[in-house]
């Protein structure tokens, strides 16, 4: 069965207008594409009686575009547009200020004029349509039933290419363009995410600096969006550091993420799969979830961005829901990229109450975007306690698959110990010398750190460093030895809920590790071997 392709603002805003719906709210900040759009379809053949176009602002009341006007309440210039005499879309901003906004109550009158409005829109004989534009929004509830919430989506790839094209021709006398095909749809990828204005800000800047457009300039618009993103204090733009040669162990999900490499790509879809929706890591903490979701970027070659729920949740009615849209439709923009969220459990573990249904609406948001989204976001989540998480979040449909992660192997760990020994003994590093990193001293190492998750190993040898450090000497073995002997593991002191998690991901997860451990813990101090009898390390994929 073929799906329909889904409609554009402007193919929107026709069905709307011809269907008479009085009153249309579009959230943005870019009113200028609103009015761009509302022009062409007010002018276009799709409608069976043209239609002018009024804008209105509080600065300059009701007035023709790039025409002087003069300042008039809103209320007032409603009255006005209810007595035009032919048909109109009227484009109203500024209306959030008396609609209430920022926690501020709306006023009375103002929403009397907007239904009065809407009822003369919908039954008149003249066909007129309010179209308000705000970058946000909350509306009374006696507006809810009357105003209709179009969705103007971010600049796609052909606004983009607009906008480099008229800034590259509008300076092509004084500046060098040195871009190869491939370099300038990479440079308009980049700006993907950004309004129009911050777009042409991108490219301005970046021809500013040396009068040169070429590849070298892709970072710079990448900083542009960095800043975007910042600016919405809900999305954190993480730069990658790593590789997946840092993350010690966890092959078979490394082998999973390699084979999805690229699967978002056009030339996926001759092989008919559908790019993949996410991953939910859970398992130990300390054992490498959060550094396998930062080094998957650079795998990857996407942008990560990391999604802090607890800041969706603010003290104002309705803006949880609308913060948690805005990061998801930004997320969207930026595609393919991958939405990172961290200890998702946190967020999102105790959805069921006590806030009036807040935690319920936004996880609710969150679960329908992944069921339905359209452009290629991977979402990877890492939790900690998985069974905080409601059942609905974990039923099949919603990631792609569910790993769990487990303490280290004996195979791990010296892979571990020889990843976290060469980052602080490389180098010009005065630790080194008297220790070599050789494979019968990591296999000790390995062995007397049993139990111990990677995140303790890290420091462990930051431990012995400061040994070698307070005596002004180079790192030796017994200083490392000493370390371990000093560090009481988590696989002691919460024995019990980390055998919890292992009973519950036995038959729910995909173990992270090619090697179950089962015999490791099974006779080590850290759990006795009653405790692990019904760990079975997870189900094995044949990579």
């Amino acid at each position: 069965m073929n799906s329909k392709k889904p409609l554009t603002f402007s193919e929107t805003l026709i069905d709307l207008i011809r269907a008479r719906h009085p009153v249309l709210m579009v959230e943005t900040h870019e009113g200028d594409r609103v009015i761009t759009a509302a022009e062409a379809v007010a002018s276009g053949p799709q409608l069976r009686r043209p239609r002018r176009v009024i804008l209105y602002t509080v600065s300059k009341g009701l007035h023709i575009p790039g025409q002087a006007g003069k300042p008039t309440s809103p209320d007032v210039a409603l009255s006005e547009a209810v007595k035009a005499s032919e048909p109109t879309l009227f484009v109203f901003f500024d209306l959030h200020h008396f609609l209430g906004s920022q926690g501020r109550p709306a006023e009375p009158a103002m929403v009397r004029a907007v239904l009065d409005a809407a009822t003369a829109f919908r039954t008149g004989e003249i066909p007129h349509t309010l179209i308000m534009v705000s970058p946000g929004m909350t509306l009374p509830v006696d507006l809810e039933k009357e105003v209709t919430v179009v969705d103007l989506p971010l600049p796609g790839a052909d606004e983009i290419e607009t906008v480099l094209n008229g800034i590259v021709n509008a300076n092509a006398a004084s500046i060098v363009v040195d871009l190869s095909p491939d370099e300038r749809q990479r440079l308009m990828q980049a700006a993907q995410g950004l309004t129009l204005g911050e777009a042409e800000n991108a490219f301005a800047r970046a021809i500013a600096t040396d009068r040169r457009l070429d590849a070298s300039d892709i970072a710079m618009v990448l900083d542009e969006k960095r800043q975007t993103i910042r600016k919405s204090g809900l999305l954190e733009f993480i730069s990658p550091t790593g590789t997946m040669a840092d993350v010690g162990g966890l092959e078979n999900l490394k082998k999973w993420l390699a084979k999805r490499n690229g699967s978002w790509l056009p030339e996926a879809q001759r092989w008919s799969i559908p790019a993949p929706k996410g991953v939910l890591i859970t398992g130990i903490p300390g054992c490498g979830k959060s550094l396998t979701a930062t080094c998957m970027a650079t795998l990857w070659g996407l942008p990560l961005l990391r999604l802090d729920v607890g800041r969706v949740f603010s003290g104002l009615v309705g803006s949880s829901e609308q913060n948690m849209r805005g990061a998801l439709k930004l997320a969207e923009a930026v595609s393919p990229s991958i939405l990172w969220i961290d200890e998702i459990e946190k967020g999102f573990g105790s959805s069921g109450g006590g806030d009036s249904g807040t935690s319920q609406r936004v996880f609710g948001t969150f679960l329908t975007w992944m069921q339905e989204k359209k452009n290629p976001v991977f979402v990877i989540a890492t939790a900690n306690k998985i069974d905080a998480l409601p059942p609905e979040f974990l039923r099949k449909g919603r990631f792609d698959e569910i790993f769990f992660v487990d303490l280290p192997t004996k195979e791990e760990r010296t892979h571990i110990w020889k990843i976290q020994l060469d980052k602080r003994l490389g180098g010009t590093s005065e630790a080194s010398g008297d220790f070599d990193v050789d494979s019968g001293s990591l296999n000790a190492l390995a062995e007397r750190s049993e139990g111990f998750s990677g995140a303790e190993i890290a420091e462990a040898v930051i431990s012995a460093c400061f040994e070698a450090f307070s005596e002004r000497r180079r790192l030796n073995e017994k200083d490392l030895h000493r370390a371990i002997a000093n560090t009481v593991p988590l696989s002691v002191t919460q024995a019990e809920q980390i055998n919890a998690v292992r009973g519950w991901a036995s038959k729910r997860a995909v173990a992270a590790t090619s090697i179950s451990a089962r015999e490791e813990y099974s006779t080590s101090g850290s759990a006795s071997a009653d405790d692990v009898t019904s760990w079975r390390g997870g189900r094995q994929i044949d990579f």
